[in-house]
């Protein structure tokens, strides 16, 4: 059995929460489809968590802290959340040694990870790092052909912090249409994981999903998400709606 997760975005309570979930269940390897960082007021103690996963690859928050690109193409909330969490990853700090460690993992970051016929991508399989996949865009096959021309079987992604299921003859599924869970026919497939750190589904609960004999199971998990809420409001460097939106799931 796999865990893939996604979109941490610094929230330590949902991943301690979601983490203690995947230990009651006979997981042998832990896929992180990135974000880790952003958002949240927790970075180094997610990263530090991240780097025991067996595979992470890197998500468009990383990217922005390493080359700096937020300026371009985040909102001003996603962009004083990097800077910030660029500070606290300061190598100037007497955590200098801790920090390198950080750096330096996030820096080995791929942008895809390829196994047997699954590709595990942070956005779409066809822009592994930038593009969202929306379940509205089940109404825009002209987007999702290609996505599908170069995946092998199945592809799991993130970033959009939605959960669901798109297949090849252009259905969608949500989580509570296949009751939380999905058996994989030979159409080609691609699943959202949803977001452990701040999902935007309406549903507050951490997401994961659980990968077995052709078989998923979208898992919801309860956090002390009122403890993440306060750390937030406490950071004046981070925007009060990041906390809010943890409360309402959006």
């Amino acid at each position: 059995m796999q865990a893939i997760l996604s979109d941490i975005h610094a929230n330590i309570e949902a991943l301690e929460a979601v983490l203690a979930d995947i230990e009651k269940h006979s997981v042998w390897r832990v896929i992180c489809l990135g974000d880790v960082i952003g958002y949240g007021p927790n970075p180094k103690e997610c990263i530090d968590l991240a780097k025991k996963f067996n595979v992470t690859i890197l998500g468009n928050h990383e990217e922005a802290l390493l080359v700096q690109l937020q300026q371009a193409i985040f909102n001003v909330k996603a962009r004083d959340s990097i800077d910030w969490t660029r500070a606290q990853l300061d190598m100037s700090t007497n955590g200098r040694g801790e920090n390198a460690s950080r750096w330096d993992f996030l820096g080995s970051l791929k942008e895809s990870y390829q196994t047997d016929d699954m590709l595990f991508v942070h956005g779409t399989p066809t822009d592994p790092i930038g593009d969202y996949l929306y379940p509205r865009d089940i109404q825009r096959p002209d987007k999702l052909r290609p996505m599908f021309e170069v995946i092998g079987h199945i592809c799991f992604v993130g970033h959009t912090h939605v959960p669901g299921i798109w297949m090849q003859d252009m259905v969608y599924l949500t989580v509570q249409e296949v009751n939380s869970h999905y058996w994989f026919t030979r159409k080609k497939t691609i699943v959202n994981v949803g977001s452990v750190g701040q999902p935007r589904d309406g549903d507050n609960r951490a997401c994961y999903v659980l990968l077995h004999d052709g078989h998923i199971e979208f898992r919801k998990v309860p956090y002390p998400v009122e403890k993440t809420v306060s750390k937030i409001r406490k950071v004046g460097d981070l925007d009060p709606f990041l906390a809010e939106r943890l409360l309402q799931g959006r």
